[in-house]
């Protein structure tokens, strides 16, 4: 056995998720690179020290990498990324996972027939379809929905219960070739990938490409595909092809030698606005949410956005019936960037915030100096109700038992005025 893997390695038979280990191999981020220039840019330095170089350009699978180390032909350890240099051993779980072996076979061995140790780097990953699957069972149990499946693969992952793995049904695909005895596995990133879907391994969807307009074609195609993959993305690998030349391009001490990541603009999907919904907040703040027909961007389906004040509302001019470019910024919250205004329906107004209060009925007016508007009855029954259910929460008194639909019953009831008689009930 490699002594750097054996070292390295923890002993005994039984592992868990959240035990440290080291990595033998840093686990470096890819630096990010937002314009084609400056992909051309990369490209160009490296092709002026090595002419013969080739270029292998891929999905960026959108969740979180984990190294695995494989000794005489079975694994041994899987690692999460961590900080880079420390991450968990997630052996039990990655072995739930159906696209990781348990056992290389021929892939393992040397041309002498030799099983030699070497380690490979995968993304974990959710299917949109199994992320659906994991938030309707979340939801019918009555627990917190997850907010994209890259959260939900991660936060996954790092639970200590292999059968959870396999419940919500992670996948993987491996993008590297990270060490191997066998030198002839690291002498071309392809051959190395080659070699490892031939062992069975679902490989990173990728094309050696040469030239530049191969690269920016291969680009603009992984770009173009964002919308019928089964899985998301969130940008194209640039990865030079030739191992030994890697080294050659260092990133610093953060992101890996001889990669970029080319990171696509946020996707955005147009939607007709079919009501305005608006709510009070517990400082009686009016919140006014657009309703749209629903799309679906970054792996989720999407059908509300906030509007924020009347000063959002009139500097885009929205109004019910409008059809509106929606994206997710930081591919999590929905957000309207703009109207379509060749699409404004015939007589369509700018929507305005009604004076009066949805809830009581009272005064709402605009606070000086503010943007936004408020409703002006200090009895207002939302206001109450979202007073008790933030002093009732976790970040506050965390009082059990208090739920959103009793609280709105007890002052319904009259049975809840203030916050002092949540004291009182019996």
């Amino acid at each position: 056995v490699d002594e750097k893997f054996a070292a390295s390695t923890p002993r005994g038979s039984k592992r868990t998720s959240g035990v440290v280990v080291s990595h033998d191999v840093p686990m470096l981020s890819i630096q990010d690179v937002f314009t084609k220039e400056d992909v051309l840019r990369w490209v160009h330095e490296v092709r002026s020290r090595h002419p013969d170089v080739k270029f292998s350009v891929e999905q960026k699978i959108d969740g979180l990498s984990m190294s695995i180390r494989y000794d005489k032909g079975k694994i041994v350890l899987a690692e999460t990324r961590g900080d880079g240099l420390l991450g968990e051993d997630v052996t039990l779980n990655a072995l739930a996972i159906p696209d990781v072996l348990q056992d290389l076979g021929p892939a393992g061995k040397n041309d002498a027939g030799l099983l030699l140790p070497l380690e490979i780097r995968g993304e974990v990953y959710m299917t949109l379809e199994a992320f659906e699957k994991t938030n309707e069972r979340q939801e019918l149990e009555g627990k917190k929905i997850f907010a994209n499946p890259r959260n939900c693969a991660a936060g996954t992952l790092k639970q200590l219960d292999p059968r959870m793995v396999k419940k919500r049904g992670l996948s993987m695909f491996l993008f590297n070739m990270q060490r191997a005895e066998d030198e002839t596995l690291m002498q071309s990133h392809q051959g190395a990938l080659r070699r490892m879907k031939a062992a069975g391994f679902p490989i990173v969807p990728s094309v050696l490409c040469i030239s530049d307009e191969e690269i920016l074609a291969q680009i603009d195609a992984i770009g173009a595909s964002r919308g019928e993959l089964s899985y998301d993305i969130d940008g194209a690998v640039v990865k030079i092809d030739q191992i030994a030349y890697r080294e050659d391009f260092p990133a610093g001490s953060k992101y890996s030698a001889g990669h970029i990541a080319y990171k696509y603009p946020p996707e955005e999907k147009e939607a007709v606005i079919q009501k305005i919904e608006l709510s009070v907040g517990m400082t009686g703040r009016i919140n006014p949410t657009a309703v749209f027909t629903p799309i679906r961007l970054c792996g989720t389906a999407v059908s509300r956005a906030t509007l924020h004040n009347q000063d959002f509302i009139n500097r885009l001019g929205i109004g019910i019936g409008d059809t509106v470019l929606v994206y997710k910024s930081g591919e999590i919250i929905p957000k309207i960037r703009s109207v379509v205004r060749e699409k404004h329906p015939e007589g369509g107004e700018v929507y305005q915030i009604p004076s009066v209060c949805p809830v009581c009925g009272g005064r709402v007016e605009r606070e000086a100096g503010s943007a936004d508007m408020f409703c002006t009855n200090e009895d207002c029954p939302a206001k109450l109700i979202r007073r008790v259910i933030h002093f009732v929460s976790r970040d506050a008194m965390d009082l059990k038992g208090f739920g959103a639909e009793y609280i709105q019953s007890l002052i319904e009831g009259g049975y809840l005025r203030n916050i002092a008689d949540l004291y009182s009930l019996k």
